[in-house]
């Protein structure tokens, strides 16, 4: 992640924008303009770091003096009670931050550990978790970067790094055959068109792809018989969506038997509880949306340690 980005920057402007306004009215009412103080922001759970220099450029962007340190980095484990960020400078700029840095940490730290959850539960397996486009609007690129941070990988950043067709997709192009045929000639490099910047590349992440070639090309399929129709079709990466376990695990060996380099993965229903057995199945990804739209917060709270002078 580039964190002197123009996205990161105009992140932070807005979000402090939106939680200021015209003025930190209880700040400003109560702290003297001069008074200097130091501050702290502790994990109160254990957790997996994430974002942490976006606390910094918060804070800095109140009060450009600031120092701020972290005795972690992103992606550390750390118990209840660790300090994740130091701050010390001017005091008001310490508590009209407060807020807006504990929001993005929290969001970020609580994506993180979640997703190290779900590594855990797939070590030892060949299966990798990874996120979906089911993010929040302008914050894709953060969520995404917590989620590597926690272990976990990236499917498409968007809609213009890989091709993934589903049901609505296949219907309009008249069938799945015509569906991955249209998809191939599309990517052929005579006719693929150039790809636009995106807050992805002016974040500076690196996307992941989703099987092979420059423009990936994967498949939805809901039964074995939309699974072999896309096989069929010549198709280099399928994903067993919404499948119980025990036809998940089928349709894995099914199209092992046929394509055994096909990029195999599944999602829909992906829970902590039931990981382990579709990782089973001999997948090469599962993917949850929950990593990214129902990762609960973590508890962080920030404390003044002590007031320097006026």
């Amino acid at each position: 992640m580039d964190w002197n980005s123009h996205y990161i920057a105009d992140l932070v402007r807005r979000a402090l924008e939106e939680d200021i306004g015209a003025a930190d009215a209880t700040t400003s009412a109560v702290v003297p303009p001069r008074t200097s103080a130091r501050a702290k922001i502790l994990a109160r759970q254990t957790l997996v770091c994430a974002g942490l220099p976006i606390a910094e450029k918060v804070f800095r962007a109140l009060d450009p003096e600031i120092r701020v340190t972290f005795p972690h980095n992103d992606g550390s484990f750390v118990e209840p009670g660790a300090e994740i960020v130091q701050i010390k400078g001017n005091a008001r700029a310490i508590l009209t931050g407060e807020r807006t840095a504990l929001n993005f940490l929290a969001h970020l730290c609580g994506v993180a550990t979640l997703t190290r959850r779900f590594v855990e539960q797939l070590a030892g397996t060949r299966t990798r978790i990874r996120d979906t486009r089911k993010t929040t609007p302008g914050l894709r690129a953060l969520e995404k970067y917590a989620v590597k941070t926690g272990g976990g990988s990236n499917h498409r950043f968007g809609l213009y790094d890989a091709i993934l067709l589903k049901e609505n997709h296949v219907a309009l192009a008249g069938g799945m055959k015509e569906a991955v045929d249209k998809a191939h000639t599309y990517v052929l490099p005579k006719s693929q068109p150039p790809r636009a910047a995106s807050a992805y590349d002016a974040a500076g992440l690196d996307p992941e792809v989703v099987g092979p070639g420059p423009l990936p090309v994967q498949i939805e399929v809901r039964n074995q018989k939309e699974l072999l129709e896309a096989l069929g079709a010549g198709a280099e990466a399928v994903l067993l969506d919404n499948m119980p376990l025990e036809r998940a695990a089928e349709c894995v060996k099914i199209a092992r038997g046929i394509r055994a380099e096909c990029v195999i993965e599944i999602s829909g229903g992906i829970t902590l509880d039931n990981a382990r057995a579709y990782a089973e199945t001999g997948a090469d990804f599962l993917s949850s949306g929950m990593l990214t739209h129902s990762a609960p917060a973590a508890n962080l709270s920030l404390l003044v340690d002590s007031i320097e002078g006026t």
